[in-house]
């Protein structure tokens, strides 16, 4: 019922979600626009501005521009999407080509700094430099996180506060800016503006762990290709256990074809059957279980109702989600 209840109100958002994208889409120079509208029809969870729309609703703001923050930082996202599709010579996103395959490099990466520009421009007609200093830190943290999984690729001595380091500044921070925004918009007092980022950090950081311990899961089960990280040079905390746990020979097997790129779509079936048999991908998924237990316990500093219930319920998703 709790899971039904959750995507019923995501459901109910969307539309305006949605809208409010192609706004943004059709405000842009004309010729950026198709790349644009092109990775918002790819789709999304939405997650992001969904939490902003919950949170500002939590603390009493009814007014529809809500929407129109909301979307500011799913635009920084999509950005990031353009550039790292470009980065790591991706074929396909979500399914569907890759930006830059259908519309080539430069107009791509172009589009991206054309929709962070936007994003930009959407949270300075607030007129709230608060506002525009969250955007402002949530893009220069992600670039910041960026940075440091470019510099840990292929590296088998990754630590684990490395690691997290790496998942705030790409993934958590635009959840807390999101959750941030909302409690901005709507005026609440410093408490409730901290719990909100508070929150939305830990349910960042424990969305990233989880999606680490997916990306060993079946293909049959994600519907995307198992064990990508291991081709791709992360060590993840999952990937970081298994190698944990081979005897030296095979370790430095491992290492040498980790740190070569020679990890071939066969090797990652093969290590992502071992990290399931070996269970580490549920000790991943334990592990993002203390962030969600943080992020839960900063919800009870802002006040009762049906949304805090829903932000409550979206930690249970991301606990549980399979895909």
């Amino acid at each position: 019922m709790a899971k039904l209840l959750l995507k019923a109100r995501l459901a109910l958002e969307l539309p305006s979600i949605n809208a409010a994208l192609n706004r943004a889409a059709k405000a842009l120079p004309e010729p950026v626009q198709p790349v644009a509208q092109y990775i918002f029809d790819a789709g999304g969870k939405r997650l992001r501005p969904f939490l902003t729309v919950l949170t500002a609703r939590l603390l009493g703001y009814r007014q529809a521009d809500v929407y129109d923050l909301a979307i500011t930082l799913e635009m920084l996202h999509a950005a990031t999407l353009l550039h790292d599709d470009v980065l790591d010579n991706a074929t396909n996103r979500r399914g569907k080509a890759a930006a830059h395959t259908v519309f080539e490099i430069p107009p791509t990466i172009l589009a991206g700094d054309a929709l962070l520009a936007q994003a930009n421009a959407q949270v300075a007609a607030f007129g709230d430099t608060r506002l525009t200093r969250c955007f402002s830190e949530a893009t220069s943290q992600t670039a910041a996180g960026e940075i440091l999984e470019i510099a840990a690729q292929r590296r088998v001595d990754v630590s684990a506060e490395e690691y997290a380091d790496i998942v705030r500044g790409k993934t958590a921070w635009l959840i807390r800016a999101s959750c941030q925004m909302g409690a901005l918009l709507a005026g609440g007092d410093a408490t409730q503006v901290t719990a909100a980022a508070d929150y939305g950090e830990n349910l960042g950081m424990a969305f990233q762990m989880v999606d680490d311990a997916i990306d060993f899961a079946p293909e049959s089960i994600t519907g995307k290709p198992t064990g990508g990280d291991a081709r791709e040079g992360k060590l993840t905390p999952p990937l970081r256990l298994y190698r944990l746990s081979l005897p030296a020979t095979e370790q430095t097997a491992f290492d040498a074809a980790f740190t070569c790129g020679l990890i071939t779509e066969k090797d990652a079936i093969d290590i992502a059957g071992r990290i399931r048999k070996a269970g580490f991908d549920t000790l991943t998924r334990q592990d993002a279980e203390g962030y969600l237990a943080a992020a839960r316990a900063a919800l009870e500093k802002l006040p009762d109702g049906s949304e805090r219930e829903l932000m409550r319920q979206m930690a249970d998703y991301v606990r549980d989600r399979q895909k």
